[in-house]
């Protein structure tokens, strides 16, 4: 299981997801460019001391990213306010890559395409999203929960 962050725009939900991760045993992969320095203050705060105890990859580009992941293979699940499927309702697999868009701007028309499946978190109505850091979090547990995947 890998958590995908695509051109992240905020270092706090970075550092958060990427110690998640360390303490999930789940790889975390950026991809670049994003909109602060890797090394921002913020970004090493959020992370704390588990930057160096996490399995953390940087992309230098959508088409880099792309091409590491068809090399390892797996399905690439977007995260989207604009699916249909709920993410209760899908059933995921030890190799999926969850990938999560820009806090700004969500993912452009490419990202969409390119994942093997969109889904959504069920939200009342009339509210936008929830943010990157927790909506990922969230769906990534379940993702564990499904393949026992938890350490």
């Amino acid at each position: 299981m890998k958590l995908a962050l695509f051109e992240p725009d905020i270092p706090q939900n970075a550092g958060s997801l990427i110690r998640l991760g360390a303490c999930l045993g789940v790889g975390v992969e950026i991809i670049e460019p994003c909109g602060f320095l890797l090394t921002d203050r913020a970004f090493r705060r959020a992370g704390m001391d588990y930057l160096d105890k996490a399995d953390f990859v940087r992309h230098a580009s959508w088409d880099a990213f792309r091409a590491a992941q068809r090399t390892r293979g797996g399905r690439l699940i977007l995260l989207t306010t604009k699916a249909a499927l709920p993410y209760t309702d899908y059933e995921f697999a030890a190799d999926d890559t969850i990938l999560v868009g820009r806090e700004s701007a969500g993912a452009p028309g490419e990202v969409h395409a390119a994942a093997d499946v969109a889904l959504r978190i069920p939200l009342l109505p009339g509210l936008r999203s929830l943010n990157v850091a927790q909506a990922a979090a969230m769906v990534l547990g379940e993702a564990l929960r499904q393949t026992k995947g938890f350490p």
